[in-house]
């Protein structure tokens, strides 16, 4: 590390838990992030900030004047840009150093296979059960870590999914596909600004934590947030041993 990174990022490397040590594994690293949207900008900004070395952005849709309410990323000249372009410059201007791939695009089959396989974390910031249900799939085929979450209204919620621990579930084992499951969308619900904050940041803060193999991840807990009473409530969440995804009759 030369002196201007290790003044970039000397308030990390300050923490006997991370140190130069972590700071090194943070600069190797590659995060997936699949949506740029209320939790990828808040996400996403960390990360970068961080000095997470790769970060691929994946996410089809373009700026909306409704999403500058809470995706600090972009500003109203962002307007009709693709959110994973206007994001990408956005985080070069906070960190230059960082390496940023924008996909424009809803990954899926082959090419979401590859991107999963090709990271060290991965970070679900959709927000439909069908896209959530297929990184679930690519990240326990790849045995690669998930950090999920979501936001609506007030309430948020935030799970590590990670095949690598023992009995630790995967997103399936808690919400099964094709599960009558009300999906529920900003769009016609609302979400309270800084709720997508929280729970982005929540996210950028366990993928940090598994990038550098510290602390205890949620792998096995479910958080969820009441941001109007402003509590948290931890769920343990067991592995489903007959899950079609995870469980031992998969191949």
């Amino acid at each position: 590390m030369d002196d201007d990174q290790l003044l970039r990022y000397s308030r990390h490397i300050l923490l006997p838990e991370l140190g130069i040590a972590a700071q090194q594994k943070f600069a190797a690293a590659r995060a997936l992030i699949v949506g740029a949207g209320g939790l990828g900008c808040p996400a996403a900004q960390f990360l970068a900030a961080a000095g997470i070395g790769h970060l691929t952005l994946c996410d089809p849709d373009r700026v909306d004047l409704t999403n500058l309410q809470r995706q600090i990323l972009f500003s109203t000249a962002d307007i009709g840009t693709a959110k994973a372009t206007a994001a990408r410059a956005r985080l070069l201007a906070i960190n230059p150093e960082v390496e940023i791939a924008a996909v424009i695009a809803r990954i899926g089959g082959e090419a979401l296979a590859d991107a999963v396989a090709a990271a060290d974390v991965v970070l679900d910031c959709s927000d439909n059960f069908a896209t959530r249900h297929a990184v679930n799939r690519a990240c326990v085929a790849a045995g690669k870590p998930l950090v999920s979450g979501a936001a609506i209204r007030f309430d948020g919620q935030v799970a590590v999914f990670d095949a690598r621990v023992a009995g630790a579930p995967c997103y399936h084992c808690l919400f099964g596909e094709g599960e009558e499951i009300e999906e529920t969308r900003c769009a016609t619900m609302g979400v309270f600004a800084p709720l997508v904050g929280i729970v982005g940041a929540t996210q950028a803060a366990e993928a940090l934590k598994l990038v550098a193999g510290v602390g205890e991840s949620l792998a096995g807990r479910l958080l969820l947030l009441d941001a109007m009473a402003m509590t948290w409530r931890e769920v343990r969440v067991p592995r489903d041993p007959a899950c079609p995804v995870c469980g031992p009759e998969r191949r």
